[in-house]
């Protein structure tokens, strides 16, 4: 696994205390909502649209593209920033990824153990589960256990890699394409690729995605 190379301060507590970037946000959103400018029910409806829908569909596209073009697979690989800057995506938080694919022996799982570094560009907003503290310790400590509690139980024989995001370099996981799915365009695929299958969280059901 890849460490970071940025600093981290501690309370004495076991958690990172927030950064000033989001002490100003929610300083703003708390101005804002007081002066009546913004509904906070409004507020938790755009940020769930970019954490869920909108965010993600960038890496799903990518994805898709991958099950289907055997040569942009190869590319994605090899270099997963040129590879995903091809269909348009890229950007801050985005600039140096790295793909891991999944198969039937080996399983990957993405977390920044020590803060929340996330591609942005190809998969929205963090989760908050991402950022968690129990989260960002135990998929390293007990990956296995983790990803059962997310409803996903892998055979004693698959591998399991945790891949440890930094302020550098970024992961997405390619997950492994579901069967029956071989008939299926770009777009219908795209639509079976969620956030959770791109962290390493859960598989890619043959059928459609929850909206």
């Amino acid at each position: 696994m890849s460490g970071h190379d940025h600093h981290h301060h501690h309370d004495g507590k076991g958690q990172d205390p927030p950064s000033d970037m989001t002490l100003r946000v929610k300083a703003l959103e708390s101005l804002l909502v007081e002066k009546g400018i913004v509904d906070p029910a409004a507020l938790d409806a755009i940020i769930d649209t970019y954490e869920y829908k909108i965010g993600p569909r960038n890496g799903a596209r990518v994805v898709a593209r991958a099950w289907r073009d055997p040569a942009y697979k190869a590319r994605l690989l090899e270099d997963a920033t040129a590879a995903i800057a091809e269909l348009g995506y890229g950007g801050r938080q985005g600039e140096h990824m790295i793909a891991v694919e999944n198969t039937p022996k080996v399983h990957n799982l993405v977390v920044c153990t020590l803060c929340s570094c996330y591609p942005w560009p190809v998969l929205g907003l963090p989760p908050v589960w991402y950022k968690s503290a129990p989260y960002r310790s135990r998929a390293v400590i007990d990956p296995k256990g983790v990803l059962a509690e997310f409803g996903l139980a892998l055979p004693d024989d698959v591998e399991i890699r945790v891949w440890d995001s930094t302020a550098e370099i970024r992961y997405l996981v390619l997950p492994e394409r579901p069967p029956g799915t071989e008939a299926l365009n770009e777009d219908a695929l795209a639509e079976l690729v969620t956030r959770d299958s791109m962290i390493g969280v859960a598989r890619v059901s043959p059928t459609r995605a929850p909206s």
